[in-house]
């Protein structure tokens, strides 16, 4: 969630918020230590001034995440892309790249966005 907020360099209160928000609700994160997201943060920030910072995202998310949360991952990455509104080059990239590391089945990742974008319609 965080790599996608910041993926365009903007990182907007609105996206802030989604993360929040589903840190707090989401039962996927009912043991996680909240203060962790400070240190989380500082990762995701270090490797995208990396060369192959995003690789290495991707390996420590896989190493992480176990294979079943992939798709609960991939719906809460579009969640955030599409709080503030709008979806920018960026996020868009970041998003296919997403897909593209956890292996995501084409059909359910469309599936997913069109659910995003449902929820965050004004």
């Amino acid at each position: 969630m965080i790599a996608v907020s910041a993926s365009d360099e903007d990182i907007r209160t609105a996206e802030l918020v989604k993360i929040e928000a589903a840190v707090q609700i989401l039962p996927i994160f009912a043991d996680y230590d909240q203060d962790r997201m400070t240190v989380v943060s500082q990762i995701v920030f270090d490797l995208f001034e990396q060369e192959d910072g995003l690789d290495a995202l991707f390996g420590l998310v896989r190493e992480a995440l176990p294979e079943r949360l992939y798709e609960t991952a991939y719906a809460l990455a579009c969640d955030v892309a599409a709080a503030d509104g709008t979806l920018d080059e960026a996020e868009l990239r970041l998003l296919e790249e997403i897909r593209y590391e956890l292996n995501l089945d084409r059909l359910h990742a469309a599936a997913i966005e069109r659910g995003a974008r449902a929820r965050h319609l004004t």
